[in-house]
């Protein structure tokens, strides 16, 4: 634990410029404010990747807040002018189903977890071409944003967070399952401190590995070695 806990130090003090989700650009790909899908209402863009993109939405029905993330792999799919998302070629059809059926494969998984330390799914499911994973909504900031406004953290408040976030790991780990993308901005702390894991990257690094056509994805400085390689040897000490 000592040892861990200098690492963290040492990482949270480089620079996380993807913030909780990934490059800007890909809000061009992003379902405008007001879109219905499958009764639930898109009220913003929270972040993105190569692999999906998360929005704050509203469950109509229940009039609250919710996380949805969907499929949406950049490097091989597009949204059409409908809400529809279709692979960017026949080539890339057979990629695009199979990562399809990994990403509902890890919703199946995460909605099995009940740990307060690690983000609740509520539901999933198909839609327009692709697919949707419904989570709880945690309210409260980024460990990044945390960073970015108090700077270094203390050892002893660092010591609460890497408690909580190991509890949550011990949990994924147990069911064989990794996170693969762990990171300030896929961390964040409820008003009462507790640290969640957000942002699972386990589908997206199996088409990765598939997929020649998909550029690796990692965050530098979080990433381990391993991940840099599709036949890297991962495991659970690479979360």
């Amino acid at each position: 634990v000592e040892r861990l806990l200098h690492r963290l130090v040492r990482v949270l003090d480089q620079p996380d410029d993807q913030g909780c989700g990934g490059p800007v650009a890909d809000h061009l790909h992003a379902l405008r404010p007001g879109t219905l899908v499958d009764g639930y209402e898109i009220v913003s863009f929270l972040g993105s990747g190569g692999f999906g993109i998360t929005y704050l939405g509203r469950d109509v029905a229940l009039d609250k807040p919710v996380a949805i993330k969907e499929y949406m792999p950049s490097d091989l799919a597009v949204r059409q002018q409908t809400l529809t998302v279709s692979p960017k070629s026949g080539q890339d059809k057979a990629d695009f189903d199979w990562g399809l059926d990994r990403f509902l494969d890890e919703a199946r998984t995460l909605a099995r977890f009940d740990h307060p330390n690690v983000v609740k799914v509520s539901r999933f499911f198909r839609a327009h071409g692709t697919a949707y994973i419904v989570m709880e909504h945690v309210s409260g900031e980024t460990l990044s944003e945390v960073l970015k406004r108090k700077g270094r953290l203390g050892e002893a408040e660092l010591r609460g967070l890497v408690e909580g976030l190991l509890s949550g790991l011990e949990a994924v780990h147990a069911a064989d399952y990794l996170h693969r993308d762990i990171k300030p901005g896929n961390v964040i702390l409820r008003p009462d401190g507790t640290p969640v894991l957000l942002d699972f990257g386990s589908a997206r690094q199996s088409v990765t590995a598939k997929s020649r056509s998909v550029t690796a994805i990692v965050t530098p400085g979080y990433a381990p070695i391993e991940q840099y390689s599709s036949r890297g040897n991962q495991g659970p000490w690479t979360d």
